[in-house]
């Protein structure tokens, strides 16, 4: 049951209501219990994988909670007989005791998440290696809608419970609505249990204006995600995938038209996934920020898939560069390479670890490995060459000046789109081929002879692509100005704001990209 369908739409319309007509301490069950049956419906199967994740979870963090309150009541009965030794000395085996379950429940679940999405990526990369007779046979794999999202969700709730920094839920039904949340399965964001937990579990009563910002967050969602999403959907396939003939200029072509329809998609689901929560009072955590306004990558990257970022910040780099063995490499490094290098060492090796498990969790593929390795070597360059940027900053004094920050601007998007070219070709080598024939084969020509009315669009469809992205970029430059759109418009009289509500649902209806070719499947980071 997708975002898009007909199916879906009926699905919420009744979610909504029903949510708003029972008794409010039934909200959060009710929710439960459709969040459920959106994933029954997906494929009964896939409760069996959600179910292990979300028992192994809840009875793991019940454990790790009574170990953390049997070592308090343990401290406070005995602390004053204990010298300063047998305090670390006890503190240490408890811990021990939790890191030993932890480890359970991230091998358990992890390894889940690992084999269902990568067995036959690592089975094609063996038969690589062997002759005819003897490669192996791909496995009839099932990947469960959603699992790197609630995998990842899950186990950040788990490592906070062995921090100490969340306490376990004693519901396990509580828990399972946390994990299988049905807006956010398909494509996040990554919530924490703190975060989402307070608003998720409340009584909610019906609030016209929660209701009504909610729902105008959903179709502004629909409008980017059907009206310009996937209308350049058909061209971005016509141009990757004849790419005999559509080289040079085209790939440029393609590279910005899939910048701005990954933007469009992404951006569009998750303005659904959270104007769907909101409608019901729930708030999820924001995934973007205005990454086309960043000025480097590593800008983009706090604000491109935010709780993604986060999450491998504070459960992958932070652990890695404060272990004991990076702690040893580190004085290694100091010690035999110098202070200046090796001080970079743990930071770069836990940026690389970090890049190439964010590349892995995108997908099973080649292209997505060196997709993330490209990102690390592109800001540990830059990072390496900040000395240099500012010198030549206070030589010629143009930070901060329009001009040069909209070079900053264009230059981040260029480079980010040129990077994101091995999401949409077939491997590794034909993506650089097709990367590197920009510069070998231009032919600006393509613009004025017509060429690209030949990729599946018309000059309708340019039009209608041209107003939707002045739209989305008029959103956009109010929000740089701190304006929000819908409290502008609620301000207003109230037809004001329902007829832009009632234009934004019937242009999507008029405008949206269907028909012969049109997959409403299938949003881009589904497959993520």
């Amino acid at each position: 049951m997708l975002f898009t369908s007909i199916e879906f739409i009926g699905f919420l319309i009744l979610v909504v209501v029903s949510y708003y007509l029972i008794p409010k301490k039934m909200q959060w069950p009710l929710l439960l219990i459709f969040s459920y049956i959106f994933y029954f419906i997906a494929d009964p199967r896939y409760l069996l994988f959600i179910l292990v994740t979300t028992l192994s979870t809840y009875g793991i963090s019940i454990v790790m909670e009574n170990i953390n309150n049997a070592s308090k009541e343990y401290m406070t009965a005995h602390k004053a007989q204990m010298s300063k030794e047998e305090k670390k000395a006890y503190k240490a085996q408890v811990k021990a005791k939790k890191w030993k379950w932890l480890l359970v429940c991230l091998f358990l679940n992890i390894g889940i998440l690992s084999v269902t999405k990568y067995t036959n990526f690592v089975i094609n990369n063996i038969n690589n290696f062997l002759n005819d007779t003897s490669k192996l046979q791909l496995v009839d794999m099932i990947v469960p809608m959603g699992i790197s999202f609630y995998t990842f969700q899950t186990m950040g709730y788990i490592i906070d419970v062995y921090r100490g920094k969340q306490e376990a839920q004693r519901n396990p039904f509580k828990l399972a609505l946390f994990v299988s949340f049905f807006p956010q399965l398909v494509q996040g964001p990554i919530s924490r249990y703190g975060d989402l937990a307070p608003t998720l579990f409340a009584e909610h009563k019906f609030d016209e204006k929660t209701v009504s910002f909610g729902l105008y967050r959903v179709l502004w969602g629909y409008f980017k995600k059907v009206v310009i999403a996937d209308r350049m959907l058909t061209a971005v396939t016509t141009l990757v995938q004849q790419t005999d003939t559509y080289t040079g200029t085209y790939v440029f072509v393609a590279m910005l038209f899939y910048a701005f329809e990954l933007y469009c998609d992404f951006t569009g689901g998750i303005d659904i996934t959270i104007g769907i929560a909101e409608m019901m009072g729930i708030r999820l955590a924001e995934n973007f920020h205005l990454p086309y306004f960043s000025k480097n990558i590593k800008e983009y990257w706090n604000r491109w898939h935010i709780t993604m970022g986060t999450w491998f910040t504070d459960y992958i780099f932070y652990p890695i560069s404060v272990c004991g063995p990076m702690l040893k490499i580190s004085k290694w490094s100091r010690n035999h390479l110098g202070e200046v290098i090796g001080k970079r060492v743990p930071v770069y090796l836990s940026s690389f670890v970090v890049w190439l498990t964010t590349g892995i969790w995108h997908g099973a593929a080649w292209n997505f490995i060196v997709w993330g390795l490209m990102n690390f070597v592109v800001i540990m360059i830059s990072q390496e060459l900040e000395p240099l940027y500012a010198k030549f900053h206070n030589r010629f004094k143009v930070k901060g000046k329009p001009l040069y920050e909209g070079f900053q601007i264009i230059r981040t998007i260029l480079l980010m789109s040129a990077i994101r070219m091995f999401d949409c070709y077939r491997d590794v080598p034909l993506t650089f081929k097709m990367v590197g024939s920009m510069f070998t084969k231009c032919n600006p020509g393509i613009f004025t002879d017509g060429s690209l009315m030949q990729i599946g669009l018309t000059g309708a469809d340019y039009m209608v692509l041209a107003i939707g992205l002045i739209i989305v970029l008029s959103v956009s430059i109010m929000k740089v100005k701190a304006y929000s759109v819908r409290e502008v418009l609620y301000a207003k009289p109230a037809f004001v704001f329902y007829t832009v509500m009632a234009l934004m649902f019937l242009v999507t209806i008029v405008f949206g990209a269907y028909g012969v070719g049109y997959d409403s499947s299938q949003f881009i980071y589904n497959q993520f």
